[in-house]
C-alpha cells in the first residue's frame, strides 16, 4: 500500500514536549508524510517500516528503547536517529540487505526486513539514539544568502558578522566562499568551488552585494569536518535521495581543511548573551542566524535568546544595527519559512520565503501571509 493512502501517516502538528508511547508513533507517522511532502521517498519507507515495527516485539534492545523512549520524541527527532543509523550502516557496506532498499526497491515486509538488521546490528545501532541528528547543510545558505540582500535594500550595512547557533560544522559560516545564482541574482567570488542555486520561484531577491568580515558559531556537539569520522556520520543524516547534497558536504569538507570554521561547543542561549554583550563594530550588521534548530532547545533558553536580541536591539543603531535571520520550521503549515527581524526599523517579524528544508528550492514572497 502506499503510505500516502494510509491515514495513521498524515502529517498532524502536535505538541513537540509531548511525550509516551503515542507521541512515538506520530513522531515517525509525521515523519513519513514530512520526507515524503519533500520527495524522500527512501527515507520514508525507511520511517514507515519503523513506524510499522513499533507494534511488533521485534527488534532488540534498540527498538525497546524507541517503544518506551524517556524523553520527547518529536523534539529529540526520535526516526531521523534511527534512520540516520540503517543508513550509516548501508554507506559502509555491512548489510547487504539494506542495498535494495537505498536502491529505491520497496520492500513487500520493510519492518521485517528492518527487524533483521536491527537485531544484527544492535551495538552498532544503539549509540545513534544518544544523540541528535546532524543535519548541516549548505544549500540552506542560499536563504540567508537571499535575506542578508534584503537587509542591505532596507539600507543596513552590507558587512555581515554571522553569529550561527546550532552551527553543526559550521557549513553555512564558510558561506562568504559560496557562489549563488538567486533567481538571476548573482553574489559571491565567481571562482568558489561551492556554487548553489536552488530552483527559485517567485520574483528575485533585490540585487545587490554583501560582505561577510566575521563569523562564528556555536553547537553543543560541533563536528570537525576534518575528521573523516566525524563527517561520515554526518553523510548519514544526509537524506539518499539528494545526491547533490553528498557533493556540497565534500565540497564544504575541502573548504574546512583549507579554513575551518570558528565554532565553540556550549549551549546557544550562553552564546548569544555573550555575544551581544560585546561592543558592536560601526559599519557592520550583526547577524544571530540558525537554520532547523529552533525545534530543538529547550523552551526556557528560546525565551533567555529572545530576551538577549529585544535587549540588544533596543541598543542598536543605524551603525551598529542586529539583525535575526532564521530557516525554521512552521508547525502549523509543515513547511520552511526564512524569516528575518532586524533593529532599529524592522523589530518585528518579516516573512521573506518558504524553502524546501535542504535548500533544493525557494519561494520569495517578501512579506506573504503566513
Amino acid at each position: 500500500m502506499e503510505m500516502a493512502d494510509r491515514d495513521d501517516m498524515k502529517y498532524e502538528p502536535g505538541d513537540p514536549a509531548a511525550r509516551g508511547p503515542e507521541a512515538v508513533r506520530r513522531a515517525f507517522a509525521n515523519q513519513v508524510a514530512y520526507c515524503r511532502s519533500n520527495g524522500a521517498e527512501v527515507t520514508a519507507s525507511v520511517c514507515e517500516g519503523l513506524h510499522d515495527l513499533l507494534d511488533s516485539g521485534r527488534g532488540g534492545a534498540a527498538m525497546r528503547r524507541i517503544r518506551k523512549w524517556q524523553g520527547a520524541p518529536l523534539a529529540d527527532a526520535l526516526p531521523l536517529r534511527i534512520a540516520g543509523g540503517l543508513h550509516a550502516l548501508h554507506l559502509d557496506g555491512a548489510e547487504p540487505d539494506l542495498e535494495p532498499v537505498y536502491a529505491g526497491q520497496r520492500a513487500s515486509r520493510m519492518a521485517d526486513l528492518l527487524a533483521d538488521v536491527i537485531e544484527r546490528h544492535e551495538p552498532f545501532l544503539m549509540p545513534w539514539l544518544d544523540g541528535p541528528p546532524q543535519t548541516n547543510e549548505a544549500g540552506r545558505s542560499a536563504g540567508f544568502a537571499a535575506a542578508f540582500l534584503w537587509l542591505v535594500d532596507r539600507g543596513l550595512p552590507g558587512n555581515f558578522a554571522l553569529n550561527e547557533i546550532g552551527a553543526s560544522a559550521g557549513i553555512n559560516l564558510m558561506m562568504r566562499r559560496y557562489r549563488y545564482d538567486l533567481g538571476g541574482v548573482h553574489v559571491g567570488p565567481a571562482g568558489a568551488r561551492m556554487r548553489i542555486a536552488p530552483e527559485w520561484r517567485g520574483d528575485p531577491p533585490p540585487s545587490g552585494a554583501f560582505d561577510i568580515v566575521g563569523a562564528q558559531g556555536c553547537d553543543i556537539a560541533p563536528v570537525d569536518l576534518t575528521d573523516e569520522r566525524q563527517a561520515s556520520r554526518l553523510r548519514a543524516y544526509i537524506w539518499p535521495e539528494y545526491t547533490e547534497r553528498f557533493a556540497r558536504l565534500d565540497a564544504a569538507i575541502v573548504a574546512a581543511r583549507t579554513f575551518p570554521p570558528e565554532i565553540e561547543r556550549c549551549p546557544a542561549a550562553d552564546f548569544v548573551e555573550r555575544t551581544l554583550a560585546t561592543e558592536p563594530e560601526a559599519g557592520v550588521t550583526r547577524v544571530i542566524m540558525h537554520s532547523v534548530v529552533w525545534q530543538y532547545l529547550p523552551e526556557e533558553e528560546r525565551e533567555r535568546i529572545e530576551a538577549a536580541m529585544a535587549a540588544a536591539g533596543a541598543r542598536a543603531s543605524a551603525e551598529s544595527p542586529l539583525a535575526w535571520v532564521a530557516l525554521e520550521a512552521n508547525r502549523d503549515t509543515h513547511r520552511h519559512e526564512l524569516s528575518v527581524r532586524y533593529w532599529p526599523g524592522g523589530e518585528t517579524w518579516t516573512r521573506l520565503a518558504v524553502a524546501h528544508p535542504h535548500g533544493a528550492w525557494i519561494e520569495w514572497e517578501p512579506g506573504g501571509a503566513g
